[in-house]
């Protein structure tokens, strides 16, 4: 302990006189064969002067406290001497900050590494379960195929009908005859959809002859050509009928033709979707394995790495605690010691900072 901290740290200061007596004279002498001869005091530089190597008074903590107490009672700024400290400090840990430093930013790509394979494998995610909850297009493809044979077979009985009643009328070339009536009455359709499946398209004169001129006109013909070899009622009967065939069954044809093209588009998009889910079902498991595996590995690449940031920060964090220590220390030797300089004598002073 310092000469200072055993005359002011007793809990009561002891009165000094104006010149020491000869007891006093010795303990004086003894102290300042203590304290080391003090250095000159640096001039005020913007940058400390850094020693390369740990000085003295900063491996003794009883040599930082003499330190303390010279300052103090010169005229000496404690931060010239608090910046040494700071400063050596600063390149003690340098190497260690740079380390740190590099681990962070190690980790910090890792992390990054790591977040966007997990963005990757939430995509693929998502993709999958989007592909693989899509519900397949409603079809009615055997139920359309069914109802155009059907209606095929509705045709060619309407056909042998017309070619039956014409025969007696024109017993020559009668295929030909029936062939051109029989497609004027099923197909005279000149718009694109007809009426009775078009319930919200407005009705004029001109849509409704373009819809049942043809069909009445040659269900009309039949009618006539049948009552010159059948009765009238027989006649009227086979009109009545092949009107109702033409008015319903050349549309209905035309329009499962339509349907049918609707439906194989519906189920072609269907086996195409099946055909993506089994290979996408491949790839995700695939790729979803190799990123899960990439992650580990930048996982264990990041463990590998903390521990070594671990004892850099602790021993930065150590020659840290150090520092303000030390720091602390020197200013509580120095406040005392700039607190009691009045109190002494010029005498006292000069034989404590070892003045002649």
């Amino acid at each position: 302990m310092t000469f200072l901290g055993r005359l002011f740290r007793s809990g009561r200061p002891t009165p000094v006189p104006e010149a020491p007596s000869p007891p006093e004279a010795g303990l004086a002498s003894a102290t300042v064969a203590m304290v080391a001869p003090p250095a000159p005091v640096p001039p005020v530089a913007t940058l400390p002067v850094v020693p390369q190597t740990a000085p003295d008074w900063l491996t003794d903590e009883r040599l930082l406290c003499d330190e303390g107490v010279i300052f103090g009672l010169s005229e000496a700024r404690p931060e010239e001497k608090t910046a040494v400290i700071r400063t050596f400090f600063a390149h003690q840990t340098a190497g260690l900050e740079r380390q740190i430093e590099q681990y962070n930013e190690k980790i910090g790509e890792l992390n990054l590494f790591i977040g966007q394979r997990e963005n990757s494998l939430a995509e693929l995610e998502q993709q999958y379960t989007t592909l693989r909850n899509q519900p397949p297009a409603e079809h009615q493809l055997p139920r359309t195929v069914v109802g155009l044979l059907l209606a095929c077979a509705m045709c060619v009985g309407n056909y042998f009908l017309i070619e039956t009643a014409l025969q007696t009328a024109y017993p020559t070339h009668t295929t030909f005859i029936a062939g051109g009536v029989f497609l004027a009455g099923m197909f005279g359709l000149f718009s694109r959809t007809s009426l009775f499946h078009d319930p919200a398209g407005q009705l004029s004169v001109r849509r409704v002859l373009e819809e049942i001129a043809l069909p009445v006109v040659s269900a009309g013909f039949v009618w006539m050509m049948a009552l010159q070899s059948q009765s009238a009622p027989m006649a009227s009967a086979l009109g009545l009928f092949v009107l109702g065939l033409f008015l319903f069954g050349g549309k209905l044809l035309l329009g499962l033709l339509t349907v049918l093209r609707d439906d194989l588009r519906a189920y072609s998009a269907n086996r195409q979707l099946l055909r993506d889910q089994r290979a996408f079902t491949i790839r995700y498991e695939t790729e979803t394995k190799f990123l899960r595996q990439e992650m580990d590995q930048f996982r264990a690449q990041k463990w590998q790495i903390l521990p070594d940031l671990t004892r850099a920060e602790a021993e930065r964090d150590r020659l840290n605690a150090r520092r303000d220590m030390l720091v602390r220390l020197f200013e509580s030797e120095f406040n005392l010691a700039r607190s009691v300089k009045d109190r002494l004598s010029d005498a006292q002073r000069r034989a404590i900072l070892g003045e002649s």
